[in-house]
């Protein structure tokens, strides 16, 4: 069978959600789905739990790992002895991430993704029995982190996608695969500026559309991107509102002294992985002993709650909540109710996008460098796509409103755009223009 009947699967591993579409190059990608419970859903929570079964002596006999909507039954379901792992993503890039230690085993990055992977895998049953040879993997303009490794990333997704039986493994960049879903839509020829928005990373491409003899043709311009996006966000609402309720601000005594309680219990919850492990580090030793030393030692004993009863889920649903409210009203509830800790403060929207002006100033940035890499003005964009959770938010569309006008601006296919472009990448003539191999 040649390549160009030979269906290929685009994978859009997404810091929060991870799509999975398949082509066969005789029209659109087609979604894998998911039935859970009596919804049927195709945007698979990129989450890992991990469950040990114990035996009638008390020794762990299994270990259960689930994935998505599984793993987050999982947690909800006995949530102090599932570990549970999101936004595992972030760390893709990072050289200081060598491993994590879950339930007494040594897990690497690469060995999360491919369970991940797997997991998704089995759930998918029929659609995903026979995967082709080639697989387009959705990748980042720039990864998430302080100082990100590509090449390292790549290197960690080609093991976990090789496990999977994958033998031709590209990657393309996520804006160039939403780019691709686009076009469809597309009935003159355009230049088109996409900006996705997902969980780690907020990342921009400009490419060319033009038809020749009735086929559609595209040409790359120019791509930029910023390691923040959807999850700095919720950093910026927690940090402000959840923290100070958990003791950040706040002292502890010290011999005849008051010092202030580490700032670095809660720079984890910059990061939900980061959140996760918290829990089994060193710094949980300290935080407890904290509570005795505390001036306001009830907030210390919510902040050991939280990390203990596993209570980063819930406050992730309350962070999102807040954030999707906020998106069509001037003030909404933030409220995040787990075990005995409850927080509640009425948030405006204008106190969230001052929160926020350090994230929107670096998207700003990254927008002005896409511009200026393909040598075009504002009004030589045509058409601009935003795709990605984080597009609804008004301050982000407002630094595109500024730019292109409204009349220019479109959205939609939030979840399915990446992965629906990827697997239409597949049956591109020159992949080389659209993809890369991880560096060897």
């Amino acid at each position: 069978m040649t390549s160009a009947v030979q269906p290929t699967i685009g994978i859009d591993f997404g810091t929060t959600n991870t799509v999975v579409a398949i082509a066969d190059g005789s029209g659109p990608a087609r979604l894998v789905r998911f039935s859970v419970g009596e919804k049927d859903i195709f945007a698979f929570r990129s989450a890992l739990s991990f469950h040990s079964m114990a035996g009638p002596d008390g020794r762990p006999t299994e270990r259960v790992i689930e994935a998505g909507p599984w793993a987050i039954e999982a947690y909800v379901e006995d949530p102090l002895e599932t570990r549970f792992v999101q936004s595992f993503k972030t760390f893709a890039a990072s050289a200081a991430f060598t491993e994590t230690k879950i339930l007494d085993r040594r897990y690497l990055f690469e060995d999360l993704l491919a369970a991940f992977l797997f997991k998704l895998r089995d759930h998918a049953g029929g659609q995903m029995a026979n995967l082709p040879p080639r697989v387009i993997v959705g990748r980042p303009v720039t990864f998430a982190g302080g100082n990100p490794d590509e090449g390292l990333a790549l290197r960690r997704y080609e093991a976990a996608f090789e496990r999977l039986g994958f033998s031709d493994i590209r990657y393309a960049h996520e804006p160039v695969g939403a780019a691709f879903f686009f076009a469809r839509q597309l009935k003159e020829d355009a230049t088109v500026l996409v900006a996705d928005f997902g969980g780690g990373t907020s990342d921009f491409s400009i490419v060319r559309f033009e038809r020749h003899g009735g086929q559609l043709r595209s040409v790359p311009l120019a791509r930029s991107g910023v390691g923040v996006a959807g999850d700095a966000f919720d950093y910026r609402i927690i940090d402000n509102v959840v923290s100070p309720e958990l003791g950040k601000g706040s002292l502890y005594k010290a011999m005849s002294s008051r010092l202030p309680i580490p700032q670095r219990y809660y720079t984890a919850f910059a990061r939900w992985d980061q959140l996760a492990m918290l829990r089994a580090s060193k710094d949980m030793r300290d935080i407890r002993a904290l509570e005795r030393t505390a001036v306001e030692p009830e907030k210390i004993a919510r902040l050991i709650e939280v990390l203990d009863d596993n209570h980063g889920y819930a406050l992730y649903r309350s962070v999102s909540g807040l954030k999707e409210a906020l998106s069509s009203k001037e003030s909404a509830l933030f409220s995040f109710k787990a075990g005995s800790v409850v927080i509640e403060r009425d948030v405006a929207r204008t106190e969230f996008e001052s929160w926020i002006a350090p994230e929107l100033k670096a998207i700003e940035t990254a927008v002005d460098q896409a511009l200026e890499r393909s040598g075009l003005a504002a009004e030589g964009v045509d058409r601009v796509f935003l795709t990605g959770g984080s597009s609804f938010v008004p301050a982000v569309r407002e630094i595109f409103l500024r730019r292109f006008g409204a009349e220019r601006i479109e959205s939609g296919g939030e979840f399915e755009s990446i992965a629906s472009g990827l697997a239409l990448i597949g049956h591109e003539n020159d992949l080389d223009l659209w993809s890369e191999r991880a560096p060897g």
